[in-house]
């Protein structure tokens, strides 16, 4: 249902933020990164051509949009749930994750996942809205019933799903659009 406005709606607001997040990729000369909840494939502009990648979306109509944008990168795209990645553990050696934990019912869920199939070493790149916690945001906490079954949710608090995470350390932790409500974290895996 989202597919065809998806890209006027969230596209044009969060290109600098797309940008700067995947900057943080580095060199990704022989690396094999999953791009989970690729959306229609707006971060594929900003990715380095000399890595690879695998884009994941729940959506066929998103896949689609994806890839009609992927020139000449080397990506392969699936179907897929981000609450249950069909990879094995330790796959990848980096994971983006840009506008998913918001969208998905259980970011907890989603965060594990990614955890698993991300190698000992690796990193996750994730740009959402977050709550801090214990901020009270009545007004959020009380939409998000609401919009999350429109579109997003508004009360993820990212340090609540990171305790699902034990192998997970926070790296960095950047304030983004919204006076910070959106937020620029890499996290890395350890062990």
């Amino acid at each position: 249902m989202w597919a065809p406005f998806y890209d006027a709606v969230v596209g044009a607001f969060f290109r600098e933020s797309r940008r700067k997040s995947l900057a943080g990729l580095g060199d990704v000369s022989g690396q094999l990164i999953l791009l989970d909840g690729v959306g229609t494939g707006l971060d594929l502009p900003w990715l380095p051509p000399d890595g690879r990648y695998v884009g994941l979306d729940l959506t066929p109509a998103m896949l689609s949009r994806a890839r009609a944008r992927a020139g000449r990168l080397r990506i392969h795209f699936q179907i897929g749930d981000a609450m249950a990645l069909p990879f094995r553990d330790a796959a990848f050696d980096q994971v983006v994750m840009h506008l998913i934990l918001a969208v998905v019912p259980a970011p907890g869920a989603a965060l594990v996942e990614a955890a698993r199939v991300v190698r000992p070493g690796g990193r996750l790149l994730i740009l959402d809205k977050f709550l801090r916690p214990g901020e009270r945001a009545p007004l959020r906490r009380l939409i998000s019933p609401i919009i999350g079954r429109l579109a997003t949710r508004t009360d993820v608090v990212l340090e609540e799903a990171l305790a699902s995470c034990p192998e997970l350390d926070l790296v960095s932790d950047e304030p983004d659009l919204g006076g910070g409500w959106f937020r620029r974290i890499v996290v890395r895996r350890v062990g």
